[in-house]
């Protein structure tokens, strides 16, 4: 296979989000998420990596993660999880994270919803394997959402849904440090 021809982005939103009750809610910034996914980024080639939150004490709270294992101590202890790390920038919502990916390439991202749920739009994992691959180069945006889902409209307001990853019954409640490792693997791998 050739090099990738579309670099690809990934963006964990914490708004807006469903909860369980089909409410819209802005979910936590976890330890395991910044950690994991970050990982992932970094094994498969993801260029950068976003956390989208608009609370600020979140983003405080994301950032000093991310400092710990940049910075010092954490630094010298893990020079692996420093650069892992080091793919992810803090933003207050995903048009910021689109500005910053149209600045890095030149082009606007090719969106790409998550879900565990079919949608009008929905692209194949092959398809969209072929497209980073042997695609026009224009970046594409893995769009990842936390508590029960991305809301319905930022789904929608994307170009494309991935498929949902199934399983082999009918449970399909990933944590999403586990779709993105699959996803990444199924994309990139």
């Amino acid at each position: 296979m050739n090099d990738i021809q579309s670099p690809v982005f990934a963006v964990l939103v914490h708004y807006p989000i469903m909860d369980k009750h089909d409410r819209i809610v802005s979910t936590s910034i976890t330890n395991l998420d910044i950690h994991d996914i970050a990982r992932a980024a970094r094994t498969f080639g993801v260029r950068r990596y976003y956390l989208v939150t608009p609370i600020e004490a979140q983003q405080w709270l994301a950032r000093k993660i991310i400092s710990h294992w940049e910075e010092g101590w954490g630094a010298d202890y893990n020079p692996n999880r420093k650069e892992a790390l080091g793919l992810i920038e803090v933003k207050p919502d995903i048009g910021q994270a689109g500005d910053s990916i149209k600045r890095s390439c030149g082009a606007e991202p090719i969106w790409v919803a998550t879900s565990a749920h079919r949608y009008p739009n929905t692209i194949s994992f092959d398809d969209l394997r072929r497209a980073i691959w042997s695609g026009s180069g224009r970046p594409v945006c893995l769009v990842f959402g936390t508590g029960w889902g991305l809301h319905h409209e930022l789904v929608l307001d994307c170009d494309f849904i991935l498929e949902p990853i199934e399983g082999t019954g009918d449970y399909n409640h990933l944590s999403v440090r586990s779709a993105a490792s699959i996803i990444f693997h199924r994309l990139l791998g």
